[in-house]
């Protein structure tokens, strides 16, 4: 899980007005964010499958939501793409 200050910091760099916490833009960064820590988790508990379906499952859903991006708003798909430093 991420912690609270590092997620509300995540949402304010990627929301797209004050309130905004479900735009996909955010919700693409916080997945990215988690799944960068499960990633450094499996560094070092290789045995953890458990888990590793929780991270199939997240990036399943980043894809998905990119794919939602690209289709809907593709100038939006491409700032979260460079932002976040996830595709050429």
């Amino acid at each position: 899980m991420l912690a609270r200050e590092r997620k509300q910091d995540v949402m304010t760099r990627f929301r797209t007005h004050e309130k905004d916490t479900g735009s996909p833009e955010v919700q693409i960064a916080v997945l990215s964010e988690r799944i960068g820590e499960l990633t450094d988790h499996f560094k070092t508990h290789k045995k953890d499958h458990a888990s590793r379906r929780g991270l199939l499952m997240m990036v399943s859903k980043r894809r998905r939501l990119l794919d939602y991006l690209k289709n809907y708003d593709s100038e939006r798909y491409k700032d979260v793409i460079q932002k976040l430093g996830i595709r050429k």
